[in-house]
């Protein structure tokens, strides 16, 4: 049996997709589904069984046939305040999750996040060394949670501990793909920008508040969820890959590439208004991202990312500027 908690969601419905076109048959999405489209993400897929979050520990005590757990649930907007919830949904139940699945020789691959690196100014590189990983700040409480979960690790690991029988952490850069949609104002700018070009209006970019960037030059490591998910089944192929591990592309693209490439993707000329970035966020606002994918390359991961363009123009003319934009 093979457990994809957040399965519902964005980057783990491309997930649950993926280990059923492979074959895979006993499939276990853990995840929320409330009223919203959430349910469309897994609608088109054939499931054991799905599971509400707060029902996982009793299944998991009744089922010892869990090959692997991917684990993608978490509170993932940077914007929530409450940091008890995030603490107990990011922390506490990922570390559980550690622990159940070492208690059970199964396998966990979990959901770190490059927001770990706070403003950049460490650098981007997936250090797993304690004295490194001390040294990043997170901006926000989701980040901060992300760490704190894998400082446990990296400790629990130094102190020759429990682990499971495979596991890795990934920081995930800028994901953008189908099935992002009920994030709202939380999906990516391609995603965005798409819904707001299609109703007639103005693409909009943020303008710089730094002299060292014009506006819309802003960079970020965007990458194609597809990417994401191949990187996630190469370390379900190779369960000898233990370790935290960057997901991006390794190459920073600006914001207005971006733009460029959604006018590109949908036939129309680019016409891009630049406006103020919001003064609530402008004092911790990032304007370099880039993945340093090196350690990733040196456990074997050897297929080329798809580039910014190739990725949008799928995204769009495959999935968004269709009937059915879900996977």
């Amino acid at each position: 049996m093979l457990i994809v908690t957040g399965g519902a969601g964005f980057i783990g419905s491309n997930i649950v997709a993926a280990l059923e076109e492979r074959g895979e048959t006993d499939i276990v999405v853990v995840d929320r589904l409330r009223d919203g489209i959430k349910w469309k993400n897994i609608a088109k897929r054939n499931l054991r069984d799905i599971v509400h979050p707060d029902d996982l520990p009793a299944f998991l005590d009744a089922h010892n046939d869990i090959k692997a757990i991917f684990h993608m649930g978490a509170i993932s907007a940077t914007t929530e305040r409450d940091a008890d919830k995030i603490v107990q949904n990011n922390f506490k139940l990922t570390t559980w999750l550690w622990e159940w699945c070492a208690r059970h020789s199964s396998r966990l691959i979990y959901a770190s996040s490059a927001a770990t690196y706070g403003d950049g100014k460490q650098g981007f590189d997936d250090s797993f060394d304690q004295g490194d990983l001390a040294k990043l700040a997170p901006l926000n409480a989701y980040g901060w949670s992300k760490h704190a979960t894998d400082r446990r690790f990296r400790t629990i690991l130094d102190q020759n501990g429990f682990r499971p029988k495979q596991w890795a952490g990934l920081k995930f850069f800028n994901v953008y793909g189908p099935n992002e949609y009920h994030k709202g104002g939380m999906r990516s700018v391609v995603s965005q920008m798409f819904d707001k070009l299609s109703a007639g209006e103005t693409a909009t970019l943020f303008k710089s508040h730094h002299p060292d960037y014009e506006d819309g030059g802003q960079l970020r490591d965007f990458v194609w969820v597809g990417d994401v998910v191949d990187i996630i089944m190469w370390l379900y192929d190779n369960p000898q890959v233990s370790d935290l591990f960057n997901v991006g592309t390794g190459k920073a693209r600006s914001f207005k590439d971006l733009a460029l490439s959604v006018f590109s993707a949908i036939g129309k000329e680019p016409d891009i208004q630049y406006v103020p970035t919001p003064e609530s966020i402008r004092d911790k606002y990032q304007y370099f991202t880039e993945a340093n994918m090196a350690k990733l390359r040196a456990c074997g991961y050897g297929a080329n990312m798809t580039p910014l363009e190739e990725g949008v123009r799928q995204y769009i003319q495959d999935y968004l500027a269709t009937e059915d934009p879900f996977r």
